[in-house]
């Protein structure tokens, strides 16, 4: 279930109190993240509003959607690897239907500058969107 890998990802930004441990654990996300191949870094999977480059496809297997992402920035990158371990192999009605508490239970939208959390909303809304097209 969502919540369950939500609440693992709590989990897992409680055992740090410095953002700079956090930061550090988002880096290493973004290192684990499957690589993205170069043919799928188009303008059309580009995700508008973000100020790094990010990139998003989706795909239906067995009727769960299979988010892929990349990003030319490094904590970014971190940040897609979060959303995809959260989103990724779900129906497109569970991810619809699912509030993402994670967010700001792990308080991540106040440690990114206002373009990260933009970037960050967009990148959501992508995911959201791709869950419903599959709908």
């Amino acid at each position: 279930m969502i919540n369950d890998i939500q609440d693992e990802i709590i989990e897992e930004f409680s055992s740090f109190d410095d953002w700079m441990d956090r930061y550090s654990l988002l880096i290493e996300y973004g290192n684990g993240l499957d690589a993205f191949p170069e043919a799928d870094k188009t303008d059309a999977n580009l995700i508008d509003g973000c100020q790094s480059k990010v990139w998003f496809t989706a795909e239906m297997q067995e009727g769960r959607v299979i988010y892929h992402g990349d990003s030319d920035a490094i904590l970014v990158k971190g940040i897609v690897a979060l959303l995809i371990r959260v989103l990724t192999n779900h129906t497109p009605e569970e991810i619809v239907n699912t509030k993402l508490y994670f967010i700001d239970e792990i308080n991540l939208r106040e440690h990114l500058s206002p373009t990260r959390s933009n970037g960050l909303n967009a990148m959501l809304r992508k995911m959201i969107e791709y869950a419903v097209q599959f709908n």
